[in-house]
């Protein structure tokens, strides 16, 4: 959770913040830059959430279907972000937002909790905003990406907060 006086949480419409980050795997990007290339879904999250930890496998499987680019935002330091990487299977790009910055991308967008998710669309804008787990919300990602976020046997909730 960032620290300090919290903002409202960006709305549907809203421009995506320019804030520029560090991506986990080196070098930096702006959330605009990453808006810019098509839609992206901005997954902000906490290493020790058991909701991102439910969360962050079925956004694994969006990422593998390649079809919307996502891109996870830690609220932790780097070598605790790749140890949560590794153990629930994370492989698309992370960006980090830094503590020490007093969470500059979570204070822009508003965030209270976590997980929150952002669709960005090409032209900046938000289009969709999720906070905590909504089985509803995460499948109709899935068919904006073409994508089964859920296989046969899943057990997952309807909905759990952030």
């Amino acid at each position: 959770m960032a620290a300090g006086k919290q903002p409202k949480l960006l709305d549907a419409g809203a421009p995506v913040p320019d804030v520029r980050l560090k991506l986990l795997s080196g070098g930096e990007a702006t959330l605009r830059e990453i808006a810019a290339r098509g839609p992206a879904l901005l997954a902000f999250f906490k290493i020790s959430c058991p909701i991102c930890q439910l969360t962050f496998p079925f956004l694994e499987r969006l990422h593998a279907a390649g079809t919307l680019a996502i891109y996870g935002i830690s609220q932790n330091d780097a070598r605790g972000t790749r140890d949560f990487n590794k153990d629930f299977g994370v492989t698309f790009p992370t960006l980090l937002d830094d503590e020490d910055e007093n969470f500059p991308a979570s204070d822009a967008f508003g965030i209270s909790s976590v997980p929150t998710l952002f669709l960005v669309e090409r032209d900046g804008t938000i289009s969709q905003v999720v906070e905590g787990w909504r089985k509803k919300e995460m499948e109709g990602l899935g068919a904006k990406a073409g994508a089964a976020v859920f296989r046969q046997g899943d057990n997952v909730p309807e909905w759990k907060a952030g």
